[in-house]
C-alpha cells in the first residue's frame, strides 16, 4: 500500500502580507508544479491556490526539515519560465 503524507508548513505573518489565505498557501505548496531550492536557504514553490490562481510561495527550510512560509503572492511573470512547458 502506498501512503503519502503532506506536512503542513508553518506560516509566518509576512506570508500573509499580500492577502493570500493560509489554505491557499498550503495548497500551492502541497501541489507545486515547481520546487526550487534557492542559494539563500529558502525554497520557492510555484503552485495553484484552491481557486486555481498561480502563486509563488517562499519558505525557509529549517535544519530539522520543517519549513516556515515567509512570502506568498500571485505568481509574477518572471517565474513563468520555470513552469513546465514554458
Amino acid at each position: 500500500m502506498f501512503r503519502s503524507t503532506i506536512l503542513l508548513v508553518e506560516i509566518h505573518g509576512s506570508a500573509r502580507r499580500h492577502g493570500i489565505a493560509d489554505e491557499d498557501i498550503q495548497h500551492a505548496r502541497a501541489n507545486a508544479m515547481v520546487i526550487e531550492d534557492q542559494d539563500d536557504g529558502t525554497r520557492l514553490y510555484l503552485g495553484a491556490s484552491t481557486a486555481g490562481a498561480l502563486l509563488e510561495v517562499v519558505a525557509i527550510v529549517r535544519d530539522d526539515g520543517t519549513e516556515l512560509a515567509i512570502h506568498a503572492m500571485e505568481m509574477r511573470s518572471r517565474y513563468r519560465r520555470l513552469l513546465p512547458g514554458e
